[in-house]
């Protein structure tokens, strides 16, 4: 039952992908990171404001602890490190690069949750996992055609670590989950309401009182759109980890199949280049996610 709901939520983060990449352009990140954040965290608002009304549904959002908020606002630290770094990336970088590039850190999760959680798959689950693995490799060497550099370019080092950092967060995941128990709802509510807060001060701080001198704030429709879509994917992500036989190493792998969605976008929206090589290299990626799902 948890593979579908990943699936699901792989589909709603292209879309994420997408709208980021069109709100970045030519516009100031610090704001487009509070306006996202705050339709995030809008979404959660009536659940963590009125939680009897949703109690007996996947909405409730239950009573929480400071030993709780202490671990959920550590994940926010984390993930707005990862959101600062791809923001900056996928604002300088061709979508074509960034996608592939932030879908290799299912190897890092991969080697994290085998390693440190114990996790053990299957021979199909590994031999999909190397399927995948290695097209999202080649889909990000295909980039290199476009003329970016990835030793020179500080925008890669970010985007890098970005991916690093993420992949950090999608295991500490899996302990906030099951070593705390924490409900998904509460995490993901007050997680969205930290996030908006830091958002806020970065802007307030960093942005605003440079406004001038840097890329002037532009609104788009997409701009809550990011917020909205990441709501509705981390939501999916976060149900379908709390399964019973869920394992974070394959849920990561397949929600990072996102990356056909953002390859649609720079062939159909951005104009980018190396389409064909990259399609193929895709086939790849889809046929890993099958083999995945088969196996499990």
């Amino acid at each position: 039952m948890w593979i579908p709901i990943v699936i699901l939520s792989a589909v709603f983060l292209g879309f994420y992908d997408v709208c980021k990449k069109y709100s970045l352009k030519n516009n100031a990140v610090l704001a487009v990171m509070l306006l996202s954040s705050a339709a995030s965290m809008l979404v959660f608002l009536p659940f963590m404001l009125f939680p009897e009304k949703f109690e007996g549904t996947p909405f409730y959002v239950p009573s929480t602890s400071s030993n709780h908020q202490f671990y959920i606002f550590l994940k926010a630290v984390i993930v707005q490190v990862s959101w600062l770094c791809n923001f900056f990336a996928m604002k300088h970088l061709p979508i074509s690069i960034v996608g592939p590039v932030r879908s290799s850190a299912p190897a890092w999760t991969l080697l994290g949750a085998v390693v440190l959680l114990g996790e053990r798959l299957n021979v199909w689950q590994w031999i999909g996992a190397a399927i995948i693995i290695a097209c999202l490799f080649l889909y990000a060497r295909a980039g290199k055609g476009e003329g970016i550099s990835f030793t020179h370019n500080k925008f890669v080092f970010f985007l890098f670590l970005g991916t690093l950092v993420g992949a950090g967060s999608a295991l500490y995941d899996k302990f906030l989950l099951r070593s705390l128990a924490l409900n998904r709802m509460e995490m993901q509510s007050w997680f969205s309401f930290y996030q908006f807060i830091m958002a806020a001060v970065l802007a307030a701080v960093v942005w605003y009182p440079n406004r001038e001198k840097t890329d002037k704030f532009v609104f788009k429709l997409t701009i809550p759109m990011i917020g909205i879509l990441l709501a509705v994917a981390d939501f999916l992500y976060f149900y379908g980890l709390s399964q019973d036989g869920a394992m974070i190493s394959v849920v990561s792998l397949i929600r990072r199949s996102n990356v056909v969605i953002s390859f649609a976008a720079g062939a159909m929206l951005f104009h980018e280049k190396n389409i064909r090589r990259k399609a193929l290299i895709l086939c790849g990626v889809l046929i890993g996610v099958a083999i995945l799902c088969l196996g499990k």
